[in-house]
């Protein structure tokens, strides 16, 4: 796997330079840039995958519907596209998506600058089996639960559920 190029921020999330995802990871950096996007259904329930096996960074976690770095250079914006497309086969273009917030490591204790999004569907979405193993619609409050009660998640997905639903 090739290393990621990407942009390293102020307390502002303002660009001063640039390293490679190795290096930021190696030194335990957090002054980087992601983006996470949730399914939502009609009833309120998110779409939650658990990470295959093979991720080098939290494997066989739960996780956001779709997760990812900005590239160096690359808006939010962009990598939702891309990230979306890459994860889950979702065409932003033909699926809404709605900002709901952006949380960082300064005020709430997260692993980066993000900024998270929510897209509106009815279906399990058609994605990516070298991303993904299995998946659940649950309740923010379900989700929690099952963290609480040892499940594994990613370390920033509380913080996400508890900021922002």
């Amino acid at each position: 796997m090739k290393d990621e190029l990407l942009d390293i921020v102020d307390k502002y999330d303002k660009v001063i330079g640039q390293k490679f995802r190795s290096e930021i990871y190696l030194k335990k950096l957090s002054n980087f840039r992601v983006v996470n996007a949730f399914l939502i259904n009609k009833d309120g329930k998110l779409w939650i995958p658990r990470r295959a096996k093979n991720k080098r960074v939290f494997p066989l976690c739960l996780d956001a519907s779709m997760g990812g770095h900005v590239a160096s250079g690359e808006t939010y914006e962009e990598a939702l596209t891309r990230e979306l497309m890459e994860e889950l086969r979702i065409d932003v273009k033909h699926n809404q998506s709605e900002y709901i917030g952006s949380l960082n490591p300064h005020e709430h204790n997260t692993s980066a600058f993000m900024r998270v999004y929510l897209l509106k569907s009815k279906k399990t979405p058609n994605y990516n089996p070298n991303d993904f193993i299995e998946s659940f619609w649950l309740f923010p409050k379900e989700l929690l639960n099952r963290i609480n009660f040892g499940d594994k998640g990613k370390d920033d997905l509380p913080i996400i559920i508890k900021n922002l639903f």
